[in-house]
């Protein structure tokens, strides 16, 4: 028989059918949080599962602590080698050598309000890979997922800085677009929704996938109708390259940048013709000290040891989260369980709630339900395997990850 670490943990009804972690005192809330034994798998790195019993039901997860001080150990994006491309977690895993990842952000992952428009498969937040900036974010109301707390928004990152510290943080998308004696603001890179009358810039970063789905919607309303006003353009050595009435799509080659404007953005990029010198600028700004060298997108449900205000209480769903402690050398990836038993899963704030109690200070929820994947490698074995019970029955692709590297 397994063995297993008991903790008590108490929880308490709150109105609307909720719960929250109460004070231990009260034992007749009283819940056991069964904590697996620890299993190494690389130096640093550690998995165990657990079970508990949520306000839905039982709940059952599966869990990778990461040591940031352990030489050689680090964490960096997992993606298909495109943004707008999606993979499942453990071929992410296993083409790019990591020992063990989660399921990452939101992503576009369907277009049923849209006929004749594909999803692209991209993220909803910003993302960075070994310090390159892969994409920005895109308008609150184009996000797909549960709705976020009060003053939380897409641009908000999990990540590690150049310092080698984990932090939650917020990258916002500043840049140009200069051309003719005129500045216009760039206000999309690399994602599947621009903000309404803006200007957006894809590079090769962005795969083959169609860009018009960067003109549908409205910054508040996802399900918009598309643009009927729009227009592209190719730049290639600071020179207009070609022009074109619709977004294409296919290749973009390295060195080259496409230019989608919707709306006002439209009218302003006709004015430039074939030939045109044109130089565009952009940049991902983090909110707080230093750059960092990766990120993902995820809504903030933790920060400094207290749960956000205004986190779901009702709604219970497979999750997966994400979070650190201890100064942000400490980092954890957390999946709940998708088989038929534990299916009805955890609110968001029962899992800031959990992450706090298995160690984390701040923490962030990723995309789940079917979404939610934890997977390890046997770095000599060259074995991966997925820990949980995906809730769709197997696997789903998404759009990218968290992964754990060593360095040897």
């Amino acid at each position: 028989m397994r063995a297993v670490l008991t903790v008590l943990v108490a929880w308490t009804s709150l109105v609307g059918g909720g719960t929250a972690w109460a004070d231990p005192a009260d034992a007749s809330a009283r819940q056991a949080l069964q904590l697996g034994v620890l299993a190494p798998v690389a130096p640093g790195v550690e998995y165990r599962d657990f079970a508990l019993t949520a306000s839905h039901g039982p709940a059952h997860g599966h869990l990778l602590t990461v040591d940031l001080r352990e030489p050689g150990v680090s964490l960096d994006l997992l993606y298909p080698g495109s943004v707008a491309a999606r993979a499942t977690v453990s071929r992410m895993v296993d083409r790019s050598g990591a020992v063990g990842g989660i399921n990452g952000d939101f992503f576009n992952i369907t277009e049923s309000q849209h006929p004749g428009v594909e999803a692209t498969g991209a993220p909803v937040g910003p993302s960075i890979a070994r310090g390159v900036r892969l994409g920005a974010a895109v308008p609150n109301g184009q996000r797909f997922g549960p709705s976020m707390p009060p003053g939380v928004t897409t641009r908000d990152v999990i990540g590690v800085g150049t310092d080698g510290a984990a932090r939650l943080d917020r990258l916002t998308l500043t840049g140009t677009v200069r051309a003719k004696g005129r500045k216009l603001a760039l206000r999309g890179l690399n994602q599947y929704a621009l903000p309404a009358g803006g200007i957006g810039a894809f590079t090769h970063e962005w795969g083959t996938a169609s860009r018009r789905r960067a003109t549908c919607g409205t910054d508040t309303n996802r399900a918009a109708p598309c643009s009927a006003d729009t227009y592209e353009l190719t730049v290639r050595r600071e020179r207009v390259t070609e022009v074109a009435k619709t977004p294409g799509r296919g290749a973009i080659p390295s060195g080259s940048t496409v230019l989608v404007g919707r709306d006002a953005g439209a009218k302003e990029l006709r004015k430039l013709r074939v030939g045109d010198t044109v130089k565009v600028e952009e940049r991902l700004n983090p909110a707080e000290r230093g750059a960092l060298r990766f990120a993902i997108g995820g809504f903030p449900v933790l920060r400094d040891g207290r749960p956000l205000a205004g986190l779901n209480r009702s709604t219970s769903a497979v999750r997966t989260s994400a979070g650190m402690g201890e100064d942000g050398q400490r980092f954890f990836l957390l999946a709940l369980d998708g088989g038929s038993e534990y299916r009805s899963g955890m609110t968001v704030a029962e899992l800031a709630d959990l992450m706090r109690d298995l160690g984390a200070d701040d923490a962030v929820n990723l995309d789940g339900g079917g979404s939610s994947t934890l997977v390890t490698r046997d770095p000599d074995a060259k074995r991966t395997t997925v820990r949980n019970h995906p809730s769709g029955g197997g696997e789903r692709a998404v759009a990218n990850g968290i992964g754990i590297f060593i360095r040897t």
